[in-house]
């Protein structure tokens, strides 16, 4: 039980480095541009930054994996580090070059040819973070997870600090003639957000200085092509992941009819995506918990059962939080204007989305533990093609509601097939009974609650606290011992 214990500590301390900017980020940022733009400029914000989780994945091309992989195998784990350093320092800037030559034409292409600066400032974010993404992996190998957190919750913190500049402070000097021109200009606007980003990326980067020259740079060729090796398809499984993820915020621009205003519907949906937070917090920071320690614990007798454990642990706390936003969405909907209100019917699909995204990573340690990466990019290939073809023949019907349910049976899929191969070639016996009776207790007191519902406020959030009570106790009877045990062994952290 001490490694549960572990990676519940882990978890929590990485759940601060994680949630914690997150939240900041999400928490004041969201709900101050939601309100600060017109929907249509939020929209602009929601399709360029779905252009930077794509690019990410392409410039860290699976080494981070790739890195825990080496680093934890008998070896030199510094030369592993300062390999994948190189390698991400050669094409990230080579990749922030190319694109400024290019801006304009690339511009072009994404119609944004009034902003092509919208396009370099975006590739200096892409690149800063993608050749940070192997110094804060190498502090998760160190399990450095304090230095993690606060490096972490430094980025959002600089990242508040210049957005207050650029629409609070330099506007109201402006206005008194104290500000010179080049510092600040009205027309810039949503640029300023993209700006405000490129200053807290580099001034993290700087904060990880120190960890790159902890170690001897030196570059091994031959270890380099064996971590892409065992990366490239991580790589394939990540565009995959990324076009689950985001491409629906590209497709909706060009897949709507002209009666459509492609951005204002964009925007909607990208803010009302953003009040499932909360689950994509819970399932970001176990993440980062859990891929290094189901490495390092890979090689113990009981590997199987704690993962097993693991996972449900994870599911249980998942069906809670579904619960909780979805039957007190009379409160989490103001994290956002009333002006995207419109778009609140997704929410519930994009929380359990989320939820079946986390159970896909937890049920994808098969394939990295042993080395069948292969199947990863399967599994992630088949639920992007689930999301393109979801996406392409509903969107010009259903709008953004079609984007939602394509997450939904995307991850669903993901997670049966992933359960079914792994099976065969790395058997965890996960309770699928139990697990499915779980699922069928939320829904049912889900539907209850919908169909309940009450127009007065203060009666439905009685109903519904009773109902989240219910669950809560229902999983205490269900769970008996092991869930105690778990609570007692974070408390005693």
């Amino acid at each position: 039980m001490n490694l549960y214990k572990k990676l519940a500590g882990q978890t929590l301390v990485y759940g601060l480095g994680t949630m914690v900017p997150r939240f900041l980020n999400y928490a004041i940022l969201t709900v101050w541009y939601t309100r600060l733009f017109k929907v249509s400029e939020y929209g602009v914000i929601t399709e360029l930054y779905a252009y930077v989780v794509f690019l990410l994945v392409i410039l860290t091309y699976g080494m981070e994996t790739g890195l825990f992989r080496f680093a934890t195998k008998d070896g030199d784990k510094n030369l592993s580090f300062s390999t994948a350093v190189v390698s991400l320092f050669i094409t990230s800037g080579t990749f922030i070059l190319l694109v400024f030559v290019f801006s304009k034409n690339i511009a072009h292409l994404l119609e944004y040819d009034a902003h092509p600066e919208y396009i370099r400032w975006l590739a200096l974010i892409v690149g800063i973070d993608a050749f940070s993404a192997i110094p804060f992996a190498w502090l998760r190998v160190k399990e450095k997870s304090r230095k993690f957190t606060f490096i972490k919750i430094a980025n959002v913190v600089f990242t508040i600090i210049f957005v207050v500049l650029f629409f609070v402070v330099f506007p109201w000097l402006s206005k008194f003639n104290k500000l010179p021109g080049f510092l600040y200009n009205k027309d810039i606007r949503v640029g300023y957000v993209l700006i405000a980003n490129v200053w807290a990326s580099s001034l993290t980067l700087l904060l990880l200085i120190g960890e790159i020259f902890s170690v001897k740079i030196n570059f091994s060729k031959s270890l380099w092509k064996k971590m892409l090796l065992y990366s490239y398809p991580l790589l394939i499984a990540g565009l995959a992941g990324t076009i689950n993820e985001t491409m629906d915020r590209i497709l909706l621009k060009y897949m709507l009819p002209a009666n459509y205003k492609p951005l204002y519907e964009i925007g909607i949906y990208g803010a009302n995506y953003k009040i499932a937070i909360v689950m994509m917090l819970f399932v970001q920071m176990f993440r980062y918990a859990a891929e290094p320690f189901y490495f390092n614990y890979a090689k113990e007798k009981s590997a199987q059962q704690i993962y097993s454990n693991i996972l449900r642990y994870f599911y249980i706390i998942g069906l809670f939080i579904f619960l909780l936003v979805t039957l007190y969405i009379d409160f989490f909907k103001y994290f956002i204007a009333e002006k995207f209100f419109s778009g609140l019917s997704i929410v519930p699909i994009v929380l359990f989305s989320y939820l079946l995204y986390g159970l896909f990573f937890n049920l994808s340690i098969w394939y990295k533990l042993t080395d069948k990466t292969k199947y990863g990019a399967i599994l992630t290939f088949i639920g992007a093609l689930i999301t393109l073809i979801i996406n392409i023949i509903f969107i010009p019907r259903f709008s953004y509601v079609a984007s939602a349910y394509a997450h939904l049976v995307c991850y669903a899929a993901m997670v049966i097939i992933s359960w079914v191969l792994g099976r065969r070639y790395y058997k965890i016996d996960y309770k699928v009974k139990r697990l499915m009776e779980y699922l069928f207790v939320t829904l049912v007191l889900y539907f209850i609650s919908h169909y309940l519902h009450q127009a007065n406020v203060l009666i439905n959030t009685l109903l519904n606290t009773v109902l989240i009570a219910s669950f809560v106790m229902y999983i205490i009877k269900r769970e008996k011992f092991r869930l105690n045990q778990l609570i007692k062994l974070v408390y005693e952290r």
